[in-house]
């Protein structure tokens, strides 16, 4: 079944808890750093979470998504509620997704990404848990921020999403430089540089 199709599926039925899918994600993680990709299985998951299968392939359409979202789930990559400050709330995330490939397992699914096909189940699953949702959660924060007043709305608000994200994946998968801490830092530091007040004939981002 292709993650396609088993979006409809999964919007079938009662929804699963957030705490099923905390504990899912959780045992996930637990496999994944435990004893290493190919042992994450559904059944797995199932087994160590006591989630009901059903439940779980109502959140992550196959055991490589999971995969993906538990890596993530493992550092706290989502600002709090209430913060204001966007540029601590985007280092903080940038941080997390460094931090979380720089993992041992991290590193192996990198490796193995930048072997994949484009379309197998692996990328598709990069894309969607990934580096789809780390920019719709820059994209939350960048709108708050927007809302609060703290910065100007951006123009372009996908180029600047790409500006931001693009450069970090891009040394993932290439491995031409180093992807670190600092690194992470200095797209923060660069983005910020972008969104500061501009005379009215510089224009916008």
């Amino acid at each position: 079944m292709s993650q396609e199709q088993s979006a409809t599926t999964r919007s079938r039925g009662r929804p699963p808890s957030r705490a099923a899918r905390r504990r899912a994600l959780q045992a996930a993680y637990d496999i994944l750093m435990e004893e290493g990709f190919g042992r994450l299985t559904m059944e797995a998951v199932a087994a160590r979470s006591g989630v009901g299968k059903p439940t779980i392939y109502r959140n992550w359409s196959n055991a490589i998504e999971l995969a993906m979202a538990a890596l993530m789930a493992g550092k706290p990559m989502e600002a709090k509620d209430d913060e204001r400050d966007l540029e601590a709330a985007l280092r903080a995330q940038l941080r997390a997704l460094v931090q979380a490939f720089a993992s041992t397992r991290g590193r192996q699914i990198a490796m193995t990404l930048a072997a994949a096909d484009p379309e197998s189940e692996m990328t598709k699953a990069f894309r969607n848990q990934v580096i789809l949702s780390s920019r719709e959660e820059g994209r939350r924060l960048l709108e708050q921020a927007a809302a609060g007043g703290g910065i100007g709305k951006p123009e372009n608000i996908e180029v600047l999403l790409d500006m931001i994200y693009g450069p970090l994946f891009y040394r993932l998968l290439v491995r031409h430089q180093p992807l670190d801490i600092a690194f992470a830092d200095a797209l923060v530091s660069r983005t910020m540089k972008l969104l500061e007040p501009k005379s009215p004939d510089d224009g916008n981002v």
